[in-house]
């Protein structure tokens, strides 16, 4: 029944229709503490549409623009992925402890916990160190275009039931997911976060990036509210740069691989 109720959440949100208004804060703004858990599992390895093989979980595209739930890439891209994948797929940055990027962190198989304070939104995932502190009433210039991030530069602000999160100064060393769909330190990313129910967050992100996509593009899903008593985010502790990934994946005697 929950399940059904957030398909029509996610509905009249997509009708531009307030279906749900979430409980308030302090300073009368939606309420979106609390644990959290992607809803869009599969995208980790693919946020195109993939079957399940050994070692990948297939699913869905969770683009839902452009119709055909394709990342529009310019001509030269999907060169350069398919030389990523074939030639240098040890190199995902989030396989080596590095800050997933945005909006990559939002479905990464990790949890992650919202806090709320007023004009700051606190988001705390539970993977590698990382943070975010959004500030919504931040009016002061924006960082410089030269100084470059993992996790970017974010600007928050409220528009009704909706916390908007303008995401700029990435450095462009970050991927989209496990597939090598990469990015650049060009892209800008607008993300929407929407509590639809009780239990369920509807998420989504627009991509613009003139120096790599034809197009504007979004995608979305909904991320899931833990309300398992006494549970808490655990930290998924690991060392920025790690380089053992290889012994685990590659035929070298590692767990994976042939004893030499």
């Amino acid at each position: 029944m929950k399940t059904w109720l957030c398909f029509f959440a996610a509905a009249a949100l997509a009708a531009g229709q307030t279906a749900y208004k979430a409980p308030r804060t302090s300073e009368g703004k939606p309420d979106l503490s609390g644990i959290w858990f992607t809803q869009a599992f599969a995208a980790a390895w693919d946020i195109e549409e993939h079957p399940t093989v050994p070692n990948i979980v297939g699913g869905p595209s969770i683009i839902i623009d452009p119709p055909d739930k394709k990342i529009p890439y310019q001509a030269w891209g999907p060169a350069k992925r398919k030389d990523l994948i074939e030639n240098h797929a040890f190199d995902d940055p989030q396989a080596h402890c590095y800050p997933s990027g945005i909006p990559r962190v939002a479905y990464a198989p990790f949890g992650f916990e919202i806090t709320q304070s007023p004009g700051v939104v606190v988001m705390m995932p539970e993977n590698f160190h990382m943070y975010r502190i959004i500030s919504t009433t931040d009016t002061s210039p924006r960082l410089p275009p030269a100084m470059k991030l993992f996790n970017g530069e974010s600007r928050g602000h409220w528009e009704g039931e909706t916390l908007v999160v303008d995401v700029t100064n990435q450095n462009g060393r970050t991927w989209l997911d496990m597939a090598a769909n990469f990015t650049t330190d060009t892209l800008h990313v607008v993300e929407r976060y929407t509590r639809i129910a009780d239990g369920m967050l509807h998420y989504e992100a627009t991509l613009d990036d003139p120096a790599l996509y034809t197009r504007p593009w979004t995608m979305a899903f909904n991320i899931r509210r833990e309300t398992k008593p006494g549970y808490e985010v655990l930290e998924f502790a690991c060392w920025e740069g790690e380089r053992d990934l290889v012994h685990y994946t590659k035929d070298d005697g590692g767990p994976r691989g042939k004893s030499k």
